[in-house]
């Protein structure tokens, strides 16, 4: 469920930071790059809460109808680790390698994709990696 989330999350972040890469395309690369990626962060972080948030919200519930905090501030504390590892690997990968495009004059929304894709795919593979580290579906939710 996390994957598919984060699948979702990261593909509505993909075309709108696009559209906004190419809407700056006439600002300085850092800039465009800087500002791309807030973007990227604040739709991916809206997006991924909203679906964690419908997906998970009986899992937490106890037979009286309150809310677990035990058991959420647990698992809230393995997701933070786990996507806060990626997320590090994420941005810092990110931003250079648009950067990087941006400066062998890709178009400025092509750079944003193909930042993108390759970070995403370099950030599934950390935060799989820190999920199987923190045991966080070790017990088989």
């Amino acid at each position: 469920m996390l994957n598919k989330n984060i699948l979702i999350a990261f593909a509505v972040s993909l075309v709108i930071s696009a559209i906004v890469a190419h809407i700056l395309s006439d600002q300085k690369d850092f800039l465009n790059t800087t500002y791309t990626l807030t973007v990227d962060f604040m739709v991916y972080f809206s997006v991924l809460v909203g679906l964690y948030y419908f997906d998970n919200r009986k899992k937490y519930l106890l037979k009286s109808g309150r809310t677990d905090k035990s058991k959420l501030r647990h698992d809230l504390i393995k997701i933070i680790t786990s996507l806060g590892i990626g997320e590090v690997v994420y941005t810092i990968v990110r931003w250079f390698l648009q950067y990087y495009f941006l400066k062998l004059n890709y178009d400025a929304y092509l750079a944003s994709i193909a930042s993108q894709v390759i970070s995403i795919i370099i950030c599934l593979l950390v935060i799989n990696l820190s999920v199987k580290m923190t045991g966080l579906y070790k017990d088989g939710n």
